[in-house]
């Protein structure tokens, strides 16, 4: 992959639409640890301990992506690294997670988080 000679920003945030800004806030702070704060109601921001952001804006309408599913895709996911997958899995669970059994591999286990978002447990296979 080419590197552009220059560059037009830096990425802020990664933003998820939820109907529940803080739940979720408080769900992804529970995984990744962190600080959360709220402007409002409406936007909420988890500044992890490596100092990224995640940001949580309120979609009345929202409705997460059908995955797995054929005819569309999950469009975008979290991975998030650990070192016991089963301890990871066990904590997700507890937090309001739920597990996509069918898609898995060798190395990542699949989810969604409490607002239908998918993201991936991931850990290291030796290498």
């Amino acid at each position: 992959m080419a590197t552009l000679p220059y560059m037009i920003g830096t990425l802020r945030s990664v933003v998820l639409d939820t109907r529940d800004p803080a739940g979720l806030a408080a769900f992804y702070a529970a995984v990744l640890g962190g600080d959360v704060t709220a402007q409002d109601d409406t936007w909420v921001v988890l500044t992890e301990p490596g100092g990224r952001r995640l940001a949580f804006q309120q979609a009345p309408d929202h409705e997460p992506p059908a995955f797995p599913d054929p005819r569309g895709s999950q469009q975008f996911h979290l991975d998030i690294l650990v070192d016991d997958v089963d301890e990871a899995q066990s904590k997700v669970l507890s937090l309001g997670a739920t597990r996509v059994p069918e898609a898995a591999g060798d190395d990542f286990r699949v989810y969604r988080d409490p607002a239908g978002h998918p993201f991936c447990l991931v850990w290291r296979t030796g290498a």
